[in-house]
């Protein structure tokens, strides 16, 4: 019977690669307002290069990105990417469509809810905090929590134990088959592939279920609740 949902967050409950694209956007047409000698489109791809290869969290990006691509870091342009960029983050924290009544409901049937999330404590919670859904979940895992990146089995078995559940009586649900499908099947947890945030998909992703909008988490956990 199952008595939880484990969500993944950043392309499960918010749309963080159009949050990240937009923001960064802003960015570079600021520091090209302010003097970055650079065409936005050419920016814009040096800059996601670096971000595939420091992390999408990397805080010193645009400073890594100025010395890389400038020789030195232009306070100005530096001061104006970074201004930009938050302007446009904090509007754009929205979850996808239906999240919060999809939670509502589910917390309605008495399911506990819980988050299972690579990204770190603090903007796992700002972000979660901004789209105003913080206080559905019952649990919070982070990247601090265990230190391990999914798909370890200590982010879930650390939910888990907070849970107080065992994996047979949790649904994950995640937009990376080989990160959230992957790291919750091997543990014995019923798998969703939430298929809206991660298009680049084509193949089966391997989960029990493939969802095309978070509502369709309803009648799965009514069918084994």
């Amino acid at each position: 019977m199952l008595k939880a949902v484990i969500f993944d967050l950043d392309n499960t409950l918010i749309d963080f690669m159009k949050m990240k694209r937009l923001s960064c956007e802003a960015a570079i047409s600021a520091m090209i307002d302010a003097g970055l000698q650079m065409e936005k489109e050419k920016a814009m791809q040096l800059l996601f290069k670096l971000y595939d290869k420091e992390g999408l969290e990397d805080p010193k990006i645009f400073q890594k990105f100025l010395v890389k691509h400038q020789k030195k870091i232009d306070m100005k342009i530096l001061a104006s990417g970074i201004v930009a960029y938050r302007k446009v983050r904090a509007g754009f924290l929205e979850p996808y469509p239906h999240v919060v009544r999809t939670l509502m409901k589910l917390k309605e049937k008495g399911i506990k809810l819980a988050i299972v999330t690579d990204a770190p404590a603090m903007k796992a919670w700002i972000r979660l905090t901004s789209m105003k859904v913080a206080d559905y979940f019952d649990v919070v895992i982070a990247f601090e929590d265990t230190l391990q990146l999914k798909p370890h089995s200590f982010p879930f078995q650390a939910a888990l134990r907070k849970l107080n559940l065992k994996p047979s009586e949790c649904l994950m649900v995640g937009d990376r088959p080989d990160r959230d499908v992957k790291g919750a099947k091997q543990l014995g947890m019923v798998t969703c592939f939430a298929k809206y945030g991660n298009e680049k998909v084509k193949t089966y992703s391997g989960a029990d279920y493939e969802i095309k909008d978070i509502e369709e988490l309803l009648p799965i956990v009514e069918k084994h609740h």
